[in-house]
């Protein structure tokens, strides 16, 4: 009987991680693809949509930031204060997610930290190192963020109301 439940639980743990792969290459991917829009003072990063997953999907709080850390050091250009801060705002926005799932709230309410998260800390890096001033970055990054958040929300609330997802996700609860 052991034996099967170790093997259940190494089904389980290949999953988590086939699917924390595809995420990571999946935000990386979205990234690439959107990068004109994405870097720089004024950025709607559609990729950050994807930290809404973290709401049916809480394994996925360290391979958003992990996403984020290998997409700056690939297309940002602005060096390794970039990449570790978006590695950590990664983590941030998506930790936060998990928790507003552990308290019962819904997923749309996840909209708030994608949008709030990055608005507030990537300036703190941002503004030194392009010489703008912060709550400028701030605004823009507000209004950038839009977007991506309801994007995730609409997706995530999509994904996890399909009946074929029920078993999926009670299987990572």
């Amino acid at each position: 009987m052991l034996f099967l439940f170790e093997e259940v639980s190494v089904m389980i743990t290949t999953r988590k991680l086939t699917i924390s792969a595809m995420v990571v290459a999946l935000y990386i991917v979205v990234l690439y693809l959107t990068q004109s829009v994405s870097f720089g003072a004024y950025q709607i990063r559609i990729a950050t949509s994807l930290y809404a997953l973290a709401y049916a999907f809480p394994f996925l709080v360290i391979p958003m930031g992990i996403g984020n850390l290998i997409s700056n050091f690939l297309f940002g250009g602005l060096g390794i204060l970039d990449m570790m801060g978006g590695f950590g705002v990664g983590i941030l926005t998506t930790g936060i997610i998990v928790g507003m799932r552990k308290l019962g709230l819904s997923a749309w309410w996840a909209i708030l930290p994608i949008i709030f998260v990055p608005a507030l800390c990537v300036p703190l890096w941002l503004s030194p190192l392009l010489g703008l001033p912060y709550w400028p970055l701030v605004l823009n990054l507000i209004v950038g963020q839009t977007i991506p958040a309801a994007l995730g929300s609409i997706w995530v609330k999509a994904l996890i109301s399909r009946p074929s997802m029920a078993a999926l996700l009670g299987a990572f609860k």
